[in-house]
């Protein structure tokens, strides 16, 4: 695998019949959301919810995080996009951001759930699972667009970019850290975390809605953080950092805060219910 990834060229594109043509950006997108939406399926059967209001949701979920992850994107590389309008639409060349995903995909399910009346928290603890899924997959989408990945380095995985996508400093470098499969790799362990809460939910049959959702926020949040001190894609500075990792860390604070607090009211009731107990 290692040796794969040094010597491999990859192409944008699976198979091109005259004007048709199947991208592998767009055919790992759509891979990775039929498996994570399988796994939000399996997860409903084990919390016994309703399985109707969930597929009904998928479709908007879907549309909020796709208008979500262009919007986030086209403003956070607005120099690549305002002399070209029309690229904007151009979904299958990628620019799809993570972070834009989450918002918008985020968003539509608060809005659902308020007009369904059902629990946000619950909801969002499945959906995020199925999320990370899909991101597992998903990222390596970018491998074939040879986008977002790292500095240059002379490891035995390193990745060749063409020069016509090397940025401006690094045209002499032939091979790249590939942080796509980084973050791929990092979002298996935390799928693998979000699993075992699940399966102690199960377990215990006791659980405080919103944990897996926090949890996902929180880890992911550092994943990218660590990330982007490799990457070298364009990306907005702001108080000398990189805008995602500022936003990430921004995101991780809140909710290890967030966390705390509840974890502290949790603690905080059960003693009190022991008190009244033994009084």
């Amino acid at each position: 695998m290692i040796n794969f990834l040094h010597t491999f060229q990859p192409q944008p594109l699976i198979l091109k019949l005259g004007p048709f043509a199947i991208h592998w950006y767009g055919f790992l997108m759509i891979v990775g959301g039929l498996l994570g939406f399988s796994l939000i399926l399996w997860l409903i059967k084990k919390y016994q919810l309703d399985k109707k209001f969930f597929e009904d949701l998928l479709f908007w979920w879907v549309v909020g995080a796709i208008i979500g992850a262009r919007i986030y994107y086209v403003i956070y590389a607005w120099e690549m996009y305002k002399d070209n309008w029309l690229d904007i639409f151009k979904l299958w060349q990628g620019g799809l951001a993570v972070h834009g995903i989450m918002i918008g995909g985020l968003i539509t399910t608060f809005v659902y759930c308020r007009i369904k009346k059902k629990d946000f928290l619950l909801t969002a603890d499945l959906v995020v699972t199925g999320l990370v899924t899909a991101q597992i997959i998903g990222r390596v989408g970018n491998y074939f667009n040879q986008e977002i990945f790292g500095k240059p380095t002379n490891l035995s995985w390193g990745i060749p970019i063409e020069p016509a996508f090397r940025p401006e400093q690094f045209l002499n470098s032939n091979y790249f850290h590939p942080t796509f499969i980084y973050e791929s790799l990092g979002n298996i362990l935390i799928l693998i975390i979000l699993f075992l809460i699940h399966k102690y939910r199960f377990k215990k049959k006791q659980f405080l809605p919103g944990q897996i959702f926090f949890s996902y926020l929180v880890l992911y949040s550092i994943l990218r953080f660590s990330l982007e001190f490799l990457r070298v894609d364009y990306s907005p500075v702001v108080f000398g950092v990189r805008w995602a990792q500022l936003l990430s860390a921004i995101i991780a604070l809140t909710f290890i805060l967030l966390i705390s607090i509840r974890f502290a009211r949790k603690q905080s009731l059960q003693s009190t219910d022991e008190a009244i107990s033994n009084a």
